[in-house]
């Protein structure tokens, strides 16, 4: 069996209700809205959300916090992560994106300083923490803040 041989079964889909086709179909004149109201009208009903101009649920559930635009999200990586690449290696983004210790890098890459590290590298990235730049340099390699 294959895609295009595929039928639907039997009675699985029905043709749409004709509304408003005159008085034999049992739905015209008023097309199924009844007979008065805004229901009725042409154009009307009520906004979305609006309860009858009782307070609309939106409107009632507390709001807290604050969402700051303009706050930089870093991909966080530790000390202890980069003992994975080789001596004199240079990690930079692209590295890290490759190697899939980021998924995705928005406002750059910061270096945190939990666990140790025992390779020489080269490390260029948008921030580090204090401990991160000393553990790194410890172990003979360099701190590059691009």
């Amino acid at each position: 069996m294959r895609l295009h041989e595929l039928k639907k079964p039997e009675g699985s889909t029905k043709a749409p209700k004709r509304i408003g086709r005159g008085q034999g179909t049992g739905q015209g004149t008023t097309a199924g809205r009844g007979m008065n109201g805004q229901n009725s009208r042409s154009g009307g009903g009520v906004r979305l959300g609006f309860e009858g101009g009782q307070m609309p649920l939106y409107r009632r559930i507390p709001k807290r916090g604050f969402n700051n635009i303009n706050k930089k999200i870093f991909a966080e990586i530790n000390v202890k992560d980069l003992n994975r690449f080789e001596d004199g290696t240079v990690v930079d983004q692209d590295l890290l994106l490759e190697s899939g210790m980021v998924k995705q890098i928005k406002d750059g890459v910061k270096i945190l300083g939990n666990g140790e590290i025992e390779k020489k590298l080269t490390v260029k990235a948008e921030k580090f923490t204090k401990s991160a730049a000393e553990k790194i340099e410890k172990a003979g390699g360099k701190v590059e803040v691009i």
